[in-house]
């Protein structure tokens, strides 16, 4: 008897000692909603109304001469790679794309926001883009009437620009 008492308390802490490990190592205070990294501003949700889908030719993008300094790749920029012989595809989800700004964009070219690494490995490769248009007014900078495209997806759909 006393033998199968001592059995059970063993087993009893086997499953309790563990278990107590493990939720003492998750408290602390849940983050919800709040800035992950404190003092970094962080970007403005997307607005799926200016949403839209254009397929092209990943290029580099003609450097300026004016431009001497090299661009930092780390850093969103959309001086760098351009999306050429452009066409609009309108396989987008109910209730995106349907702003006058993404209605009225059609372009053969546009200017593709993001970092190096989103777009090197698709360089001179046909890809397909959807993302935020942005106003005619934040392309001002660039110094090119070409419409800026902020990539939120890409994919490759062939091998070589022709």
């Amino acid at each position: 008897m006393m033998r199968r008492a001592l059995w059970a308390l063993g087993v009893v802490s086997c499953l309790v000692g563990p278990t107590a490990t493990i939720a003492a190592q998750g408290g602390g205070k849940p983050v919800s909603g709040g800035n992950p990294t404190p003092g970094t501003a962080q970007p403005d949700p997307p607005n799926l109304s200016d949403r839209i889908t254009v397929t092209g030719c990943l290029q580099p993008a003609p450097q300026s001469a004016a431009s001497n300094e090299t661009p930092d790749s780390n850093a969103p920029g959309n001086t760098r790679f351009v999306l050429s012989s452009a066409k609009r595809v309108d396989r987008l989800p109910s209730g995106t794309g349907g702003s006058t700004l993404a209605v009225n964009t059609n372009s053969a070219s546009y200017r593709l926001e993001g970092i190096d690494s989103q777009f090197s490995p698709f360089v001179n490769a046909r890809v397909e883009v959807s993302g935020e248009v942005k106003p005619a007014a934040d392309n001002a900078a660039s110094g090119n009437g070409s419409p800026i495209l902020l990539v939120e997806f890409i994919q490759k759909t062939g091998s070589a620009c022709r």
